[in-house]
């Protein structure tokens, strides 16, 4: 496994994506509206910014409820998904998919429960999803 990308919830994500941009120079690679959500995909070096703007009521919407902005999820990369998933399980990690789904930008990825890891919301992505070498 290896890192892929960070998730950062934020009530504007156009405005923290000029910062980062800026500050990072980290160009956006790519938008889209996934999920009751706009997201955006910052570049750094391979590895991606994932900035989560909620757009009506969702998951990210609760999330800034409960609370507020800022890290949501660390996402990893995987080759095989299925047994990671399986992994988790037998080490008895708290699944929030049981099987893996499609994600933003193409991806397919699966959820671990963040009262099993830590408190930190554990994303696997497939490493063979098409949408890390896509751009905007």
């Amino acid at each position: 496994m290896s890192f892929h990308h960070l998730g950062i919830a934020t009530v504007d994500g156009a405005d923290l994506a000029a910062t980062f941009a800026g500050l990072l120079d980290a160009p956006i690679v790519h938008e889209e509206g996934f999920d009751g959500m706009m997201i955006r995909f910052l570049e750094l070096d391979g590895d991606y910014f994932e900035l989560l703007e909620p757009r009506g009521d969702g998951p990210i919407a609760r999330y800034l409820d409960r609370q507020g902005p800022g890290i949501h999820h660390v996402a990893v990369a995987t080759d095989d998904i299925g047994a990671s998933l399986e992994r988790a399980s037998d080490l008895g990690i708290d699944l929030v998919d049981e099987a893996p789904r499609p994600g933003a930008w193409g991806h397919t990825v699966a959820f671990l429960h963040p009262g099993s890891t830590g408190g930190v919301l554990v994303e696997f992505v497939a490493s063979d999803s098409d949408g890390a070498n896509r751009t905007v």
